[in-house]
């Protein structure tokens, strides 16, 4: 009997329980790959996120511009108010002081305009200025019954229309705003003068006319 030798057909041992699936080895897995369905659906929602990130910061957006458009209103007005309060205020005050300075233009029309009652007289007219008090009305200006106030009335020939012919008492304005009209007398031209002055210019027409032999005829 010749001694048998192991020979190539023989295979190894393979413990029980096991395949000879498992025993040869596997593929390692591709780290980071993921399904292309997966991958879609993601950028799907973060798109879908920055939709919403989106219109939240429109709508605080146009909140804040709404907030600050009626900030600046609500400013504008409290000025203007400001304003306005102020100036009732500064003429109230000055309301207060024209008979004050009527008194003084009535001394000074009379000569007692002297010595200290001189100086505050002055200073108080100085400070009356500054804070805008502005007087009008002259004699010979043209009647306004926005800032007249007629307390007499004539007729004279030389006027051609309603003229403040004395004023009574001057007027005060601060800016455009009249505090007090000046209070005047007015004269108006005289009924008929227009007529009468018509028919002497009619009757110097004719003497030119007469003294030239008459009308040029053709």
């Amino acid at each position: 009997m010749t001694e048998e030798t192991p020979g190539f057909d023989e295979k190894p041992d393979v413990p029980s329980g096991a395949t000879s699936d498992d025993a040869e080895p596997k593929a390692a897995p591709q780290e980071g790959a993921a399904p292309a369905g997966d991958a879609a659906a993601q950028v799907a929602g973060l798109t879908a996120q920055l939709d919403q990130v989106r219109t939240a910061l429109d709508e605080r957006t146009a909140d804040l511009q709404r907030l600050q458009a009626e900030f600046q209103n609500y400013r504008r007005r409290v000025e203007r108010d400001r304003i306005t309060v102020k100036e009732i205020a500064v003429a109230n005050l000055l309301t207060e002081l024209l008979p004050v300075l009527d008194d003084i233009g009535r001394a000074r029309e009379h000569g007692e305009l002297v010595g200290g009652f001189k100086s505050v007289a002055e200073s108080l007219e100085v400070v009356a200025a500054k804070m805008g008090l502005q007087q009008f009305g002259k004699e010979g200006e043209p009647f306004d019954p926005t800032i007249h106030e007629a307390l007499m009335h004539s007729y004279a020939p030389d006027v051609t229309e309603t003229t403040c012919v004395a004023i009574l008492q001057p007027g005060y304005r601060i800016g455009e705003r009249t505090i007090r009209p000046a209070r005047v007398a007015v004269a108006e031209p005289q009924p008929g003068a227009q007529t009468v002055k018509a028919d002497s210019s009619d009757s110097a027409e004719a003497a030119d006319d007469k003294e030239s032999g008459g009308p040029d005829e053709g």
